[in-house]
């Protein structure tokens, strides 16, 4: 029987939609990670339902996110940006 190769695996997947995500805003991009480690999924489960800051300080990094909060964006966008996240990598975040 052959063994499943888990680095092949992986590489085939960041080979089709690469290492990260982005979105701009205005004049500034932002990038998502394409996968989550197991530390992140944990945090993220730790996470309040509605804790929309936590999960975009968990997904986008201290300092992306502080770029991030100073633009006054509505919850609309937020779940219009996490959408189009989740269909491009298979993560289904911010759904409920």
């Amino acid at each position: 029987m052959a063994s499943f190769d888990v680095n092949a695996a992986r590489a085939q997947r960041m080979e089709a939609i690469g290492r990260s995500w982005s979105f701009d805003l205005d004049d500034d991009t932002f990038e998502l990670p394409t996968e989550l480690g197991r530390s992140t999924a944990k945090a993220l489960r730790s996470l309040d339902d509605n804790d929309v800051d936590g999960l975009l300080k968990l997904l986008l990094g201290e300092e992306q996110f502080t770029r991030f909060e100073r633009y006054d964006i509505t919850m609309q966008d937020i779940a219009a940006i996490l959408e189009a996240y989740g269909k491009e990598t298979g993560l289904g975040l911010g759904e409920g």
